[in-house]
């Protein structure tokens, strides 16, 4: 009888316990709705995109992430969020669990679409990732550069406007620089933040600003500390010197006392032998549990040389993306701007309707926004007049006509965007309706009006005599797809760069 009643017993508790699984599972949707109503879609999509649900036992709900410092983010600035929103559901909740995942499939397969999904509005961060400063280039007057040299090695200048302090963080960078500041934070921690860290974006995004940013902050941690950056460019240079004096060895042997390595530009790290020299070395630092930090215009899984060895070691870590900037954190960079030339001027001020103005027409990068500020600034020592609408739009002609992709021609878009979608001229500007000849169409559309001054009723007349409504239709899809799919960005970039060689 006492066994009968004890397997009895043992039978409900699993079928209680299976029950409130099942309760879980029905009700975790409803979760993560009310979490995404409490805390936006984009704080959502950054933070709790790939939380799982796991179980519900003992007043308590297990949640996992993939990833260490989602989990600390999580347990530290939104724990109290996402309890609240289970207790709507299962009101005997006491506590929410957040615990690492253990992976199914590896690392870097769950950090490429988080780093693709870029935070947009997170009020709570870390103190320093509340500080404020320019993207890209600083607008400081003068450029103090600080030598950077360790273990014999003399690395690439570090510009000491580019810290921490001095970088605006916006929803198109969050992820990125509270990486940065973890992989700083914890060079010497027995359990890295990531390792290694891999950031990518297109030109003038801050990906240089953020890796020297880790420099600084390491050496004003730990001032003993080996740090060691250097660009492609640099360390192709240093290495090439090696083997003409015959020190390759050395060359590598000095590497093995580096704490934290941060190579900048990455795609240019070209030729069979520097590849495989750099390989060794990274996986000596790797091995020996030293910080690397890596920057890129492409992520490791687009750089089409690297090995499947060499990939798969960059992506283990974190890759996340800088992406392009939007216009309230282009208009903060702008305020950031202006504020930092009011040091050298305290009578120089910018109405924020021409910062606005500013934001809204300069949309490559940062350095496109420091270019404006510095020629209203130049405009006011010379007349001492305040800045107009007039001044800026003068400006922004200026910087527009001045920059070369505008004075890329509608016959250049035809001809390499039908070179590239193997299709014919003939075809893209033909009534023809065809999947493979329309999104050809649709890209060189939106190719020419961002990089021509033509109106859309003349780019509609160039392909194939179409009204405005077809090429704005076109543009706006083509936005659409550049919000969540890297792939066409990459691929725009690639046609953009063959523009602008063919000009």
């Amino acid at each position: 009888n006492f066994d009968d009643t004890f397997m009895s017993d043992d039978t409900d508790a699993r079928e209680d316990i299976d029950s409130r699984q099942g309760e879980l599972a029905a009700r975790s949707p409803r979760i993560r709705a009310q979490l995404k109503a409490k805390l936006g879609d984009d704080v959502y999509s950054n933070w709790f995109g790939t939380l799982e649900f796991d179980s519900i036992r003992d007043n308590a709900v297990q949640v996992s992430v993939p990833v260490k410092f989602l989990r600390s983010w999580i347990q530290s600035h939104y724990v109290d969020d996402l309890l609240a929103c289970c207790r709507r559901e299962f009101p005997d909740i006491e506590r929410v669990d957040v615990q690492m995942r253990v992976p199914a499939a590896a690392p870097q397969r769950t950090a490429l679409p988080l780093a693709a999904r870029q935070p947009q509005s997170a009020e709570k961060q870390t103190p320093s990732s509340d500080r404020r400063g320019p993207v890209g280039n600083s607008p400081v007057a003068a450029t103090v550069v600080g030598r950077n040299t360790a273990n014999g090695f003399e690395g690439s200048p570090l510009d000491a406007r580019y810290t921490f302090d001095t970088f605006v963080v916006g929803p198109s960078n969050r992820m990125a620089h509270a990486a940065a500041i973890q992989a700083a934070e914890t060079v010497f921690a027995e359990e890295r933040g990531f390792n290694p860290l891999f950031l990518h974006s297109s030109v003038g995004l801050g990906k240089s600003h953020l890796l020297q940013a880790i420099a600084w902050e390491v050496k004003r941690r730990t001032p003993h500390a080996q740090v060691l950056y250097l660009t492609a460019e640099r360390f192709l240079f240093q290495f090439v010197e090696a083997i003409r004096a015959q020190e390759a060895i050395a060359f590598k042997n000095k590497f093995r006392t580096i704490d934290i390595l941060l190579i900048d530009d990455f795609e240019f790290m070209q030729g069979d032998k520097t590849e495989q020299e750099f390989e060794h070395i990274i996986n000596a630092l790797l091995d020996s549990g030293k910080q690397l930090v890596v920057a890129s215009a492409r992520p490791p899984a687009q750089i089409e040389r690297l090995n499947d060895r060499m990939r798969s070691r960059l992506q283990r870590g974190l890759v996340t993306e800088l992406q392009p900037l939007g216009v309230e954190l282009r208009c903060k960079i702008l305020e950031r701007r202006v504020q930092d030339k009011r040091t050298l001027d305290p009578r120089f001020e910018i109405d924020r309707e021409i910062l606005q103005f500013l934001s809204e027409q300069l949309t490559e990068n940062g350095r496109e926004l420091e270019g404006a500020i510095n020629h209203l600034f130049a405009n006011w020592q010379v007349t001492q007049a305040p800045a107009t609408l007039e001044t800026a739009e003068a400006i922004l002609r200026g910087l527009v006509h001045g920059n070369e992709p505008r004075r890329i021609k509608i016959e250049d878009i035809l001809k390499v965007v039908s070179r590239h979608y193997a299709v014919t001229r003939a075809d893209i500007v033909s009534p023809r309706r065809h999947r493979s000849i329309v999104w050809p169409r649709q890209i060189g559309m939106y190719l020419a009006k961002q990089l021509t001054s033509r109106s859309l009723p003349e780019i509609g007349r160039r392909f194939g005599d179409r009204d405005h409504t077809t090429v704005l239709h076109a543009i706006r899809k083509i936005d659409r797809e550049l919000e969540n799919n890297t792939r066409l960005r990459d691929e725009l970039e690639k046609l953009k760069s063959q523009l602008n060689r063919a000009s």
